[in-house]
């Protein structure tokens, strides 16, 4: 089999995808657990609630999709390029989602949430627990798990093992993570290398191999080890959904639900050719990831402002509405030119390291 990756043009199927996982999220906090967790103050949603349960799957369709952007992004990419680009597509809407996530809360979050500029400071790192601070808003979690599957592949990039031993790479992710979820149960496994979605965002890299370099019965193997595998993780969060909300999705639904988003990842990438990429479909993907950060607390204090005033349902569908506008603007006024700015000045920055590295190391000439 050639291994030079085949040629890849934009999918614009995978970010009509992105934006299904992120509506899907938004209507699990909207319509599901912002009653059942008590954070609507003005009651709930309890003819949709049911079907609005399924919602939170879509970070599982999103860990997915990232495991196959991730190894696009790898293949055409040096690991400090890589690295640079992960960077300047996470970091500044994150920084400015979560700045109006704590300036909402701050000024209007009583007494439903509250804050501090400990918080706030802390949560500048991405990584808030890690200085003893909880997430600014619950959905930064899985940001996190992101950053440390970022990590591992640019680790695997700088040794060359992503290029030359992926299939063996993943073939060990996958032992650990059915290790740990099966027998061991360590928390610390479980958090550094990501064993409970582990097999999804390595399906998603296996998808992205098969579709870069062709069928080979290796990659087929192991693409269907790590969905029976995340067919078996997708349950872990069962008995937690259960002591927190007392409710969670039946484990048949459940499997049922991960062939669906497997399928659909396969079939965004098989299908490609049918949606041409527009600037609306840049757009509807641009938007995720700050409709992503922003909806959860800071539509909660949306939704229980507007209540009174206009009744649950509107509401909730006006706050949607608003939070795919802000979104929209955010990716096209701020995103789009700081993740620029950002790339052009980091690359500089390690161009200009590389070249002082250069002159401290050459010899003078004799």
């Amino acid at each position: 089999m050639d291994a030079r990756p085949a040629r890849q043009d934009y999918i614009a199927t995978l970010d009509l995808l992105r934006l299904a996982a992120a509506l899907a999220v938004v209507f699990f906090h909207y319509f599901f657990r912002g009653a059942a967790a008590g954070d609507l103050a003005d009651g709930g949603f309890a003819d949709v609630a049911p079907i609005a349960i399924y919602g939170y799957l879509g970070v599982n369709l999103f860990f997915l999709i990232s495991g196959f952007v991730i190894a696009w992004s790898a293949e055409s990419r040096g690991w400090e390029q890589f690295a640079i680009a992960r960077f300047a597509r996470l970091y500044p809407g994150f920084a400015l989602c979560m700045t109006i996530s704590f300036a909402a809360v701050a000024c209007f979050g009583a007494p439903l949430f509250s804050t501090s500029l400990a918080q706030y400071a802390a949560n500048l790192s991405m990584v808030a627990p890690v200085f003893g601070q909880p997430f600014m808003d619950g959905v930064y979690w899985s940001i996190f798990l992101e950053l440390i599957f970022y990590g591992w592949v640019t680790l695997a990039m700088a040794t060359g093992a992503f290029r030359n031993r992926k299939l063996q790479l993943i073939f060990a992710w996958l032992a650990i993570s059915t290790l740990n979820e099966v027998f061991i149960g360590s928390r610390a496994i479980r958090l550094l290398f990501i064993t409970e979605f582990g097999p999804l965002f390595a399906a998603g890299l296996l998808v992205h191999h098969l579709h870069a370099h062709g069928r080979s019965r290796p990659a087929l193997l192991l693409l269907a080890a790590a969905f029976l595998i995340s067919s078996c993780t997708i349950t872990v969060t069962q008995q937690w959904m259960l002591e927190a909300y007392g409710a969670a999705v039946p484990t048949a639904n459940l499997v049922a639900a991960n062939v669906v988003m497997h399928g659909a990842l396969i079939a965004a990438v098989l299908l490609h050719g049918q949606i041409s990429s527009s600037s609306l479909t840049l757009a509807l993907g641009g938007l995720t990831y700050p409709l992503y950060l922003l909806h959860q607390n800071v539509g909660y204090l949306v939704i229980n402002a507007t209540t009174p005033l206009a009744g649950g349902w509107v509401a909730a569908f006006a706050c949607v509405a608003l939070m795919l506008f802000v979104s929209s603007a955010i990716w096209h006024y701020f995103e789009r030119p700081a993740q620029r700015m950002l790339r052009i000045r980091l690359g500089q920055a390690v161009e200009a390291g590389r070249l002082r590295l250069r002159r401290t190391t050459a010899q003078p000439a004799e």
